[in-house]
């Protein structure tokens, strides 16, 4: 097996024996672990203690003494855990910047590396489940554009799978920073499900085949545009306190060392989806 193999299953070890014993996992964690943690077991509150006092002995009569009433157990409170929880996997996305050193060598770099005019860049991207992945950038002219899906991956599917990093651009292609100096932001959207919203601005859908087959996807031109109004939307669809986010480096503790982000929707829901706000700096 190889030591990226074994990095991965220490890692998902750790994650799920950390949920077991109610520990706060971190992103990265959460990223590799198996299931989502487990919800916290709930406060319970002790009797107070009252004094002991004699009860006088019942007088005796020739009367047999009823039984007393039999109930149902009822289920201790630990045992509850809230709707909120499952027991599916976390939904997580891992994203990094790879710098070209020079020739065919790209190396993961801080995230809040400032670039500078020449820096030639690809973005990676990574699921640990599969989804539906949307990226869509914002340059220096104030438009969004899709980033992602592209024609030059999977012929433009949208649909990801868990495990697998996604170049993009894909080699040999990359992006490459100008003389103007400024800020590019990227706007990353993962999701167990589609996202209407934007696939109907991205593809071209047509009708299902006799109502069985899923509706065939079309990639539309590369250059659409995608208004400040429905990446707002997006957004707020999913809030800051449901994500765990994680920016690990060389410091970062544990045998796995790289330069990149965590972002994970640790509920565990067939629903689940997460956002991600990324802004690239240049001089």
């Amino acid at each position: 097996m190889k030591a990226g193999k074994w990095i991965c299953c220490i890692l998902l070890a750790v994650g799920v024996a950390a949920a077991q014993d109610g520990k706060k996992l971190s992103a990265r964690e959460l990223f590799y672990a198996e299931t989502a943690p487990a919800a916290p077991k709930p406060a319970v509150k002790k009797a107070p203690k009252t004094a002991h006092k004699t009860v006088p002995a019942a007088p005796k009569t020739n009367q047999t003494p009823e039984p007393p009433p039999t109930t149902s157990p009822v289920p201790s409170q630990a045992a509850i855990i809230p709707a909120a929880y499952s027991p599916a996997k976390p939904l997580g996305l891992r994203y990094s910047f790879l710098r070209n050193a020079g020739g065919d060598d790209f190396r993961e770099v801080d995230s809040d590396t400032v670039f500078h005019s020449g820096d030639r860049i690809r973005v990676a991207v990574e699921s640990n489940s599969e989804g539906y992945l949307y990226i869509v950038i914002k340059g220096t002219s104030g438009s969004w554009k899709v980033l992602f899906p592209s024609t030059e991956i999977d012929g433009g599917s949208n649909q990801v799978t868990g495990g697998r990093q996604y170049l993009i651009p894909p080699p040999p292609g990359r992006f490459a920073f100008d003389q103007q100096a400024g800020e590019e932001r990227l706007f990353i959207v993962l999701s167990r499900n589609p996202e209407p919203s934007l696939e109907q601005l991205i593809y071209s859908l047509g009708k299902p085949a006799q109502g069985k087959a899923p509706p065939t996807k079309t990639l539309v031109a590369a250059n659409i545009s995608v208004d400040d109004a429905l990446v707002g939307r997006l957004r707020s669809h999913v809030y800051a306190r449901d994500l765990v986010f994680e920016k690990v480096d060389d410091s970062t503790p544990g045998d796995k060392k790289e330069k990149a982000v965590y972002v994970v929707n640790p509920t565990g829901s067939a629903e689940s989806r997460l956002v991600a706000d990324v802004t690239l700096k240049h001089q």
